[in-house]
């Protein structure tokens, strides 16, 4: 029996404790869509306008796909009486972030000939983006993913979208059973509507609404999941997938060999969204359950969505996430529904220590004598030289390719023999460049010129500010230490600035919020220190900042660590109350 058929066969005991009020539109929108569905076969014959109208605006996010346009450009169209220049974003379903050669060279095809920027962006969600799809070759887009194996179903919308997991190729066996369950995960989570073959790959409809007869959706419901919902497996002491910025985490139990997996402690309700001066909405790193062997895990997965499904907040979404509905309820009471329905009690956390997340930038060698090599990406961006580099290798490489959660790629088992020509590849296209830690640890979320939610710069920004930090650091003899750095055009979360040390999050053209006080290992949310500040007055706090961290702190005290034990910012903990005052 499924957690799904335990919770339903129980219903009755279990407590009410959903949100009273009128529905957000979004629920409505569901509702109505047809599993999914809406009227978006008919929007694609559409010729008269380049974007998605009415509701499958946001009906294509739950495809994979955001609505954008070139904000660049956008002034000067507007002022010719034009449409904006209209297009797509489509982010690929990659658990894990493994994905093979073969397929590298389909995407960077793709990328190249049919894409207005012609670049991949590897996220931080572990897989890859298109921007600057036009309407034409949103179609064709997806049935070029088909034949390479791959989708875009359930990476955005209300639903679990990509599945993180630890990539660790040095840890052979552990790394490979654990990206297994990740990627059981993502199958056993996702959407069962076939609208998604229906509209992109022709495939034939399933069942007749006229006829009485309907999809299902046994996990997630006919209306989906209040909120998007994230999930990560993670192998301790690495935290590279940044665990606490998501709904729900695995984090890996080893056998007593060490090197094979036991179990899973499940960590839930991390986030980092927020909305500028909405005290009812904050960052918060996420909570223990308990520990699960590892048979329990699609069944405890299940559980824990079906309540959030359940108990999440459909008034307003701007408390709709995970972490709002274990405030609301207790992580108690939270607990306790979802040991019901899984039909298994939670045993002890195991414990598990959270010490770093930076990839390791170039070569290592794993448990099975096969070599890795880290390419630093900056920003995840891959165009022109560093792009055709990777194709390059892409074409000899008989290993697999892994996309990090920080944005890099590795390519992944290369034996000895082929350890010189790769690296000769990689270096020919700048892909082994030196660069600082400080750099190496730094990230953005895209930004402008195509987030429509983007305030103000991140992606174009973050090297020039990271220019700044390295002058600085190396002016105060400081230039062997780092301090994690993420800029976010926005609050909504992307560029992970909740859980740096520094991070800038987007208010308007040339301002941001400047927060402090988070740690290297990702297990501390920052605190506003300056508020609407421009660059000039970050850049002139930075150093001043920077210096005090040379010449105060004590022995390799990491830069979060000083700035709380300095008084610049208090420490954070998990309430709204200590991060809002």
């Amino acid at each position: 029996m499924s957690a799904t058929d335990k919770a339903e066969k129980t219903a009755g005991d279990s407590p009410v404790l959903q949100v009273e009020g009128k529905l957000a539109d979004n629920e409505r929108l569901k509702e109505e869509s047809n599993y999914l569905r809406g009227t978006i076969t008919g929007d694609l014959q559409d010729t008269l306008s380049g974007g998605f109208r009415g509701d499958n605006f946001q009906l294509i996010r739950f495809h994979g796909m955001y609505a954008q346009d070139d904000r660049d450009i956008r002034p000067d169209l507007v002022a010719r009486k034009l449409e904006p220049r209209k297009n797509v974003m489509l982010r690929c379903r990659l658990p894990g972030g493994i994905i093979t050669p073969e397929q590298w060279l389909g995407i960077d095809q793709f990328a190249t000939e049919s894409t207005d920027y012609g670049s991949i962006r590897i996220t931080n969600r572990q897989t890859f983006q298109f921007h600057g799809v036009l309407k034409e070759n949103v179609k064709p887009m997806h049935q070029w993913l088909n034949k390479l194996g791959l989708d875009s179903l359930a990476t955005a919308g209300d639903v679990n979208r990509n599945v993180l997991c630890t990539s660790n190729p040095v840890e052979s066996q552990l790394q490979k059973e654990a990206y297994e369950w990740a990627k059981k995960l993502s199958e056993h989570l996702l959407p069962k509507t076939r609208a998604y073959a229906e509209i992109w790959l022709d495939k034939e409809k399933q069942f007749s609404t006229e006829d009485g007869v309907e999809d299902s959706e046994p996990i997630l419901g006919k209306t989906y999941l209040p909120r998007k919902f994230k999930t990560t497996v993670i192998i301790p002491p690495h935290n590279d997938v940044d665990m606490h910025a998501n709904d729900m985490n695995f984090v890996a139990i080893a056998d007593e060999s060490g090197k094979g997996l036991a179990g899973f402690n499940a960590v839930v309700g991390g986030g980092l969204s927020f909305t500028h001066g909405l005290k009812t909405t904050f960052p918060t790193t996420a909570h223990d359950l308990g520990y699960i062997p590892k048979e329990n895990l699609l069944d405890c997965a299940e559980a824990i969505v079906s309540v959030q499904r359940d108990w999440g907040n459909r008034v307003d979404r701007t408390n709709a996430k995970t972490r709002y509905t274990i405030e609301r309820v207790g992580l108690e009471t939270f607990k306790a529904e979802v040991e019901r329905r899984m039909d298994h009690k939670f045993e002890e956390i195991r414990p598990y220590e959270l010490t770093e997340r930076g990839d390791r930038i170039g070569w290592i060698q794993g448990e099975e004598g096969l070599h890795h090599l880290t390419l630093f990406i900056e920003n995840g961006r891959l165009l022109g030289e560093k792009k055709e580099g990777v194709a390059e290798i892409a074409r000899i490489h008989k290993g697999d390719f892994r996309l990090t959660a920080n944005q890099n790629l590795i390519v992944a088992g290369v034996a000895v023999k082929e350890k010189s020509k790769i690296e000769a590849i990689a270096k020919k296209h700048g892909l082994m460049a030196d660069t600082s830690q400080q750099r190496e640890r730094a990230m953005a979320c895209v930004s402008l010129p195509t987030c429509p939610l983007a305030m103000a710069e991140a992606e174009r920004y973050l090297p020039t500010f990271i220019d700044e930090i390295e002058g600085m650091l190396k002016k105060h003899g400081m230039e062997d230490e780092y301090l994690i750095t993420r800029i976010a055009g926005c609050p909504n979360g992307c560029g992970r600035a909740m859980l740096a040390e520094l991070g800038l999050v987007g208010k308007a053209p040339g301002r941001y919020n400047m927060y402090l006080g988070g740690n290297r290992a990702g297990t501390r949310v920052p605190k506003q220190h300056l508020e609407n500040a421009t660059t000039e007055e970050i850049l002139k706090e930075t150093d001043g900042l920077i210096e005090r961290w040379s010449k105060e702190r004590n022995e390799d005290e990491e830069f979060g660590d000083f700035v709380i034990r300095a008084g610049v910012v208090k420490e954070v903990k998990h309430s709204a109350t200590d991060w809002w005052d």
